[in-house]
Formats: C-alpha cells, structure tokens, sequence
C-alpha cells in the first residue's frame, strides 16, 4: 500500500469469528456497533469520492474487524460486489480484508482475486500455540504459516498482526513472535500491544485478579525490542498500537498497552537505547553533546524531554545536550 493511498475504512465487527477472543470486542474497538452492508459499502466509497485523492495516489477499500472469509460466500460477494461497480469507474483501486489464518484455502483466495481484493491481513497474534490456546483464537501457528504461504503464493500482498501482552505470554515469547513472522516475510505487519477492552473475557480475567495487566511501559520495553527484528528484515510496521477511538480514551479501555502515542513512545524508547551505548563511557558531573538528525529530535528527546532526564540522571552528568545535525544518520557522540 503505498503511504499516499487513501484507505476507505467498512468495519465488519465480529462478522465471521466463530468464537471470542478474549481480548476482543470490535464494536468497542471500532466504534462501530452493527456491521456494513452493501449500502454502508456504496455511501463510503461516495462519501470519499467527494475528496481529492492524494497526489499521485489512490483509494483502497478496506474491510475491518471481522473475519472477512469466515462469513457466508453470498454475504462476502454482497459486500465485495458492492464495490465492483466504483472500482470499474475508478472511484477506488484495490480492495484489501482481514480475516483469520484458519479461513484461507484455495476457494477463498480464488473469490478474493475474482473481486479485485489486492491485500489480505491475517490475524496471527502469536507464533505460541499455548498463547493462542489461553487467548481463545482457536487456530494454531501452524495456520498462520500455512495460510500465510497460500496468501503469498496466490500473489497478494500478505500483512500480519501481532500481540504483545496476552495472557500466557512474556516478553521473550513476544520477541519469539515477532521473528517467527519476521520469517514468513510479509509485506507488513501490525503490532497490537493488549488493551484491556470493558466487556471481554480478558476484563474478568483481570477483575479477577487472573491476568496480569499488560501495561504502556510493558508494551514500550517489549517493542522496543521487537521493531528492531521487522526493521532489520526490511518488513515496514504499517501500526504499533490500535487506533484512539472516542470509545477507548473515553473509558473503553479500562487498562492494558492504550496510549495515543504509542508508537512514538516506542521509538524514543529505540533512541535511548541508542544514545545509553553511546554514553557508556561518560564521566560523572561532566557534560556530553550528542548530534542528532533533526527529523529524529523529537524521539531523541523523549515526550517531554524524558529521555534527556534518563540519560543525564543514569550517568551522572551535569549537563546533557542535542544538537541537531543533518550530516548524522540517527544519532552520535
């Protein structure tokens, strides 16, 4: 997908899943309470073709929070034959879904292509089929392998999302994850730190003192370990953390990874690991000068200069100072 294509969101909550995950309550994450019909389909793309798409890119429409390919076939071609007739005018240039790695075969992915659907995202969640098990996906990693194969074999951009934080899993199984897909070679992935949904299995698990919240710092730690591994396979994180809604800032999100910012937060967590090697040998009550690329200063600082204080108080020093530096890939001494 390119980053000037505008994606023209029809949110599917719960359409096709033959269970419920424990962290999982689309409508609340979503905001969207009923799912999309074939007339919800016509009035987003009608509403976006009133807009000027970005120079030199396009309009994607994009099926979420369901399992696309799970729902009945006649419903899933009421919903893509909707959009057939904008995508032969050239309202919109591709279709993209979400769907679960156990709802993928030959069949499905023929219907897909028929339809014009370009990119399919599988819910993978964890390489762990003890995490999946605890979680309530009810499919194995197996699965996601196998249909991540078939996705990528039919010929369509393949991106996968992940956990962090569900129940049964830590930080060095997280990690195991992130390399586990890192290997399937995706096009892109999602990282979904948990968030503590009202209304899920996993908000009773906590009540009950059975979960163990997994919180923003949990998430930032685990991260900032994770990018690194999608970052050095060339795989682009399209999203770390879910979307702000209304419905989550507004008490939705009764605990767990929710943070608005998330994915700065992880990146600057990133930085000051970078800039503590770089400090290593700093002395005591002295002052050090680290060059920065402007566009990176933001995440070198930290959210309101956090990092700047962590780095001045972990090695003692009086004064710590960033220069913006063009020259300078990230960061130096």
């Amino acid at each position: 997908m390119s980053a000037r294509e505008c994606v023209i969101p029809v949110f599917v909550p719960h359409l096709g899943c033959p269970n419920d995950c424990v962290f999982c309550n689309q409508r609340r994450i979503s905001g969207s309470l009923s799912p999309a019909t074939a007339r919800d389909v016509q009035a987003a793309i009608e509403k976006a073709a009133a807009v000027a798409p970005p120079q030199g890119g396009g309009r994607q429409l994009a099926f979420y929070g369901g399992s696309f390919t799970a729902i009945p076939a006649a419903q899933q071609e009421e919903l893509l034959g909707a959009a057939q007739p904008y995508r032969e005018a050239g309202a919109i240039d591709s279709l993209r879904l979400s769907t679960r790695p156990d709802a993928i075969d030959g069949e499905v992915l023929a219907r897909l292509r028929r339809y014009g659907v370009e990119t399919v995202e599988l819910g993978a969640q964890s390489m762990s089929d003890r995490v999946l098990e605890l979680s309530g996906r009810g499919h194995t990693a197996r699965d996601v392998a196998e249909a991540s194969g078939m996705v990528k074999a039919a010929g369509f951009k393949l991106i996968l999302q992940m956990m962090t934080g569900l129940p049964g899993s830590d930080e060095e199984s997280d990690v195991e994850t992130a390399r586990r897909i890192a290997a399937l070679r995706p096009d892109g992935v999602r990282v979904y730190p948990t968030v503590i949904v009202r209304d899920t299995a996993l908000y009773d698990l906590w009540r009950a003192g059975k979960y163990r919240e997994h919180s923003v710092e949990d998430a930032v730690r685990a991260c900032a370990r994770i990018l690194p591994v999608f970052e050095a396979a060339g795989i682009p994180v399209i999203r770390l953390g879910l979307n702000p809604t209304e419905e989550l800032s507004g008490g939705d999100a009764a605990g767990g990874a929710y943070h608005p910012a998330l994915g700065e937060l992880v990146r600057a967590r990133i930085m000051r690991g970078e800039a503590e090697r770089l400090l290593a040998g700093a002395k005591p009550g002295g002052s050090a000068a680290l060059r920065v690329n402007p566009r990176l200063m933001s995440q070198a600082v930290g959210q309101h200069g956090c990092n700047r204080e962590w780095l001045r108080e972990r090695f003692g020093l009086r004064e710590l100072r960033f220069i913006p530096d063009a020259s300078v890939e990230r960061i130096e001494l």
